[in-house]
């Protein structure tokens, strides 16, 4: 097993579960100290302790991205620990685009809740700025700091107006938008950081098999996780600013 991570410090947000759970063991079985950060911390600690089997080193913090408190406290808990963070991988969110009966994911955009709109944007796109925010200083000790953004193709706007793409038909406004927004937050971020060692990218993980979508995508976890890991694990010479699957560059 590679060890070529060891000394990194990694937290992956909403990491109890599907996705952000897979990159934890993927980045955590090439030697990275992973941070299982959970919203509730009895679901973090039954996620840290299955990948304690198998000799991953997964401390777990509590992290309610939409909560500033849990943030600045996860900040100074890492701080305290660590003293860096080389690799933050923004995981949380959510899909609240259903109708009035909690089901059909087809709501018109125009039949969207605002209220919907908002909570949405409350974990997607306001969590990931204040994540990233209060973790900058400590990203800015790695000699090497790289930070993943989990977006999705439905948040590309080329695919969006394609009427023949895969998902043309999944119109959904409040999380498509949001992943959108998480895109412009990526290109904005990597233009402000740009000579410095530290990388963003947004990762689309593919339609992937998680609670998200009731477990109805086509594809396994460890294929949802490859592009962000390899996102989180980028050279001194890979991209920044950029938007990627697992099959390379994702039109915005």
């Amino acid at each position: 097993m590679s060890k070529d991570l060891k000394g990194k410090v990694a937290l992956i947000t909403g990491a109890n579960k599907g996705i952000g759970y897979e990159i934890a063991r993927q980045l955590g079985s090439r030697g990275a100290s992973v941070l299982i950060g959970s919203r509730d911390i009895g679901r973090g600690e039954e996620a840290a302790n299955k990948l304690r089997l198998s000799q991953i080193d997964a401390p777990t913090i509590q992290l309610d991205v939409s909560d500033q408190k849990t943030i600045d406290s996860a900040a100074k808990q890492i701080e305290s620990e660590f003293g860096k963070l080389d690799i933050l991988v923004n995981n949380a969110g959510i899909l609240s685009d259903r109708d009035a009966y909690g089901g059909k994911l087809r709501l018109p955009p125009s039949q969207v809740d605002i209220e919907t709109l908002r909570h949405t944007y409350e974990t997607n796109v306001f969590g990931v700025f204040a994540v990233t925010k209060a973790l900058f200083p400590l990203l800015k000790k790695s000699k090497a700091g790289r930070i993943v953004n989990l977006s999705s193709g439905l948040g590309s706007l080329t695919l969006n107006s394609d009427p023949n793409s895969e998902f043309a038909d999944f119109k959904l406004l409040a999380y498509n938008s949001s992943k959108t927004a998480v895109n412009a937050i990526t290109v904005l971020l990597a233009a402000e950081l740009k000579d410095t060692p530290i990388k963003i990218n947004a990762a689309d993980p593919g339609f992937t098999a998680t609670d998200i979508n009731q477990y109805q995508g086509y594809r396994t976890v460890e294929q949802g996780a490859s592009a962000a890991v390899r996102l989180a694990t980028l050279p001194d010479n890979g991209s920044s600013g950029g938007f990627f699957d697992e099959n390379g560059v994702v039109p915005w």
